[in-house]
């Protein structure tokens, strides 16, 4: 078989999430999603997902200028050897940004085609599911307000959540969402690289009291990962980072600093699928865990999932905290009672709505 065509899809969703919109990413217009459809001469159509919200312009152009002509005719059952090829041929051009994600996207659609030509589950081709579903976590916005932090965390156990993610920089709102949880809910504490090792090593100290299941991405810049083992081995709180690692080389190097107890990378940027498994690998060398950074509500979350599932200690599976008002697949992304199915259909297990791709693309 052979790729005969590559398409893309911007989707523009409507979303509730209780609280005021922030204002980066594209998420004060709406949820953003980029999606991947690939279809090769035998009539097998994959879908993937490009890291989105506002910069999926940008990684739209990259798959149509850059990707789609190298990769249109090529032979696409050997997805590691074809990725491989297309990121030495563009790395000319860049290894992160736009171009990581055009080829996450491109590399998740492969898969899906894998598991659909084969009749199995993207997870059997994994090594095979070890689990029928995983437990999630709700993300929540950056609310600011302790008042609004405190009402959402209830909201998010009343679901069924058994842990909750801040994104917050403050110990009121850490103390607010603790309170509002009580103590046997996880709580974690995602601050998006902000600080120097003296700063975090401060706010370490001031949200011991509130037993963090981890604290997330604290130092600026994300690629300092000896400043990262430091505020590890000073701090006394679990650190997880890897969202904006952008490369399996990036986690070795964050493994062999000892920066991190739990590795997050992310399948829309980090290449799909196949460096994904990698990552997986080199973190079970490393006694790290690997839990997927995912907040999307595309092919990247099914993506996720059957990664998640292939792995022995079933990772928690981040779950953005917000209320679509139009969901492109549907039940297959749903949490019920603070877990997510694992799919058992072919490839990823579910295709994008056709109406929704064609109700909300923009």
């Amino acid at each position: 078989m052979t790729i005969r065509t590559i398409d893309t899809f911007a989707l523009s969703l409507p979303f509730e999430i209780y609280g005021p919109r922030p204002k980066f990413a594209g998420l004060d217009r709406s949820m953003e999603i980029l999606l991947v459809r690939v279809e090769t001469d035998s009539g097998i159509v994959g879908w993937g997902e490009a890291f989105g919200f506002g910069i999926w312009p940008a990684t739209r152009a990259a798959i149509h200028a850059m990707v789609a002509p190298l990769a249109l005719g090529r032979d696409e059952t050997n997805i590691p050897a074809l990725m491989e090829d297309l990121n030495r041929k563009l790395h000319i051009v860049g290894r992160t940004g736009p171009m990581a994600f055009a080829l996450s996207g491109l590399d998740i659609a492969l898969w899906d085609i894998a598991g659909k030509a084969a009749g199995k589950p993207v997870s059997a081709l994994l090594g095979g599911a070890k689990h029928t579903r995983l437990p999630c976590y709700a993300s929540l916005m950056r609310y600011t307000d302790p008042g609004l932090v405190a009402e959402n965390s209830a909201r998010v156990v009343e679901r069924g959540y058994g842990a909750v993610k801040l994104h917050e920089l403050g110990v009121e709102q850490v103390k607010a969402s603790r309170q509002a949880i009580g103590p046997k809910v996880g709580l974690m504490m995602d601050v998006n690289c902000p600080w120097s090792v003296k700063e975090a090593l401060a706010v370490a100290d001031a949200v011991r009291p509130y037993d963090l299941s981890w604290f997330e991405e604290p130092i600026w810049p994300p690629e300092d990962f000896e400043s990262l083992a430091q505020v590890r081995a000073q701090s006394g709180l679990k650190i997880a980072a890897g969202e904006n690692a952008m490369s399996v080389k990036n986690f070795e190097q964050m493994f062999k600093a000892g920066a991190v107890d739990i590795a997050q990378p992310s399948v829309t940027k980090i290449g799909g699928i196949s460096p994904m498994m990698e990552i997986a690998a080199l973190a079970q060398q490393h006694n790290v865990v690997l839990t997927p950074h995912c907040p999307y509500f595309g092919p990247g979350l099914l993506a996720s999932v059957h990664i998640a599932a292939a792995l022995a200690h079933a990772p928690m599976i981040e779950y953005s905290f917000a209320d679509l008002g139009a969901n492109p697949l549907g039940d297959a992304i749903e949490v019920k009672n603070g877990f997510i199915a694992v799919p058992s259909g072919p490839g990823l297990g579910r295709d994008p709505d056709p109406e929704i791709i064609k109700r909300y693309s923009v």
